[in-house]
Parts: structure tokens; sequence; C-alpha cells
């Protein structure tokens, strides 16, 4: 709805858009959450959902590889640069793009002849680069790619490993807790979808503070389990 209002005018027209975008990019992965009921299937989001948590301890490391890379080579090669946004490009985006084999930028930095440059440039003109030191720049990228591409990659390839081997041995247990948990979720929510939801919502305000009327949904399981245990 905020989107919507966003969209209304034209200052905020291309933020609601964006907005918009990436909340039906969430939208359309929250689909996803269905399948958690499923026995095959639900397992497996478990153990998605687990390697997310160690793609965070991998990008931690690669973080400050990246960032000890991308400064010193940005120093090395070019003395002088005023431009923030070449600079932040080349300290991250490059370094990273370097993972992957982006070859060209990597025979640039190693080649320090251009065609148009500028020692003391403004923000608008190509800084030379700096010739003396591609030495050293060539032994830094080696050291560089040798612990990313094969430490840190190969290290996040053992703990996707030993996460999916955890979690799929005990995946009939992790199932039951995970469907138990969706029908919990799905009970006590609102039965209208967006964006009618907000007449669900307006409803449980006037009868939980108007009318003072407690809920009773979150007592239907506790009643459940109080039942069982008392019948065994």
């Amino acid at each position: 709805m905020l989107c919507l209002y966003f969209r209304m005018f034209h200052w905020s027209h291309e933020f609601g858009r964006d907005v918009l975008c990436l909340d039906y990019m969430v939208f359309t992965l929250r689909l996803i959450h269905i399948f958690a009921i499923h026995k095959q299937l639900g397992p497996k989001l478990i153990i998605v959902g687990n390697m997310m948590k160690d793609v965070f301890f991998f990008l931690f490391f690669l973080g400050v590889w990246v960032l000890a890379y991308g400064v010193a080579n940005q120093a090395l090669i070019y003395t002088y640069d005023p431009n923030l946004n070449r600079i932040f490009l080349r300290v991250f985006y490059m370094p990273y793009l370097h993972i992957f084999g982006y070859g060209s930028s990597i025979e640039e930095e190693m080649d320090g002849t251009i065609l148009k440059c500028c020692f003391f440039s403004t923000s608008g003109e190509e800084p030379c680069r700096n010739q003396d030191s591609n030495w050293l720049v060539v032994i830094l990228l080696v050291v560089y790619l040798l612990v990313t591409n094969i430490l840190l990659i190969n290290l996040l390839i053992a703990m996707f490993s030993y996460t999916f081997s955890e979690v799929q041995e005990d995946s009939d247990t992790y199932w039951k807790f995970q469907r138990y948990n969706l029908i919990v979720e799905y009970h006590s929510r609102p039965s209208l979808a967006p964006p009618f939801i907000i007449l669900s919502h307006i409803k449980v305000f006037i009868k939980r503070i108007i009318h003072k009327v407690p809920s009773v949904k979150i007592h239907h399981f506790g009643q459940y389990w109080i039942r069982s245990l008392s019948s065994q």
C-alpha cells in the first residue's frame, strides 16, 4: 500500500517502482515457504536456510580479503584519483569480479599504458597508472586469487557439506517440527490475503482494543498438548 502511495506522485514515482520490484521478489520467494510441509522438500528448505548462515560467515572473510587487496591495489596502481565512485568501483567491485575470472580488467591493470590520462586528474578524467609497482601488483593478485578461489571457496563447500549431512541425518524430525510450526503460524494469521488483510487488522483492533475481547487462538494448541499429556 505504501508503494502505491509513492507511485501517485512524480517526485517518488521511481522510488515506489524500485520498492515494488523488491517487494515482488520477496513475495515470490515467500512462496517457497509453502513447501515446508512437504516431507522431501521441507528439510531441504532448512538446509538452504542453514547454508545462508554459512554464506554470511564466508562473506565476512571474503570482505576482509577484498578490502585488503582492493585498497592496496588501488594505492599501487593509481597515485591520485579524486573520483570517489571510481575508487569504490576499483576497491570493491573489480576485486570481486577477479574471483570469477574477469580477465580483461586484470590485463589492463598489469599493462600500465593508457591512451588519454592525466597525472593530476579531475573527477571526469582517467588518472594515469603507476608502472613502477607492477611487479608488486602481480604478486598481490596471485596471493589474492590463491586465497579466495582455492582456500575460501573450498572452505565454503566444506561448510555446505557439513550442514547438509547434519540436517539430512535427522530430516524426518526436522520435517515434523517444521510442519507443526507452519500450522501454528497460519492458524494464528488472518484469513484474508493482502491487500484485503487490512480489514482483518481493523477487525482485530476493534475486538482487542475497543471491546477488550481476549484472543483464544493462542490457547488452542496449548489445550491440545495438555489433553494429550493428561491422556498419557
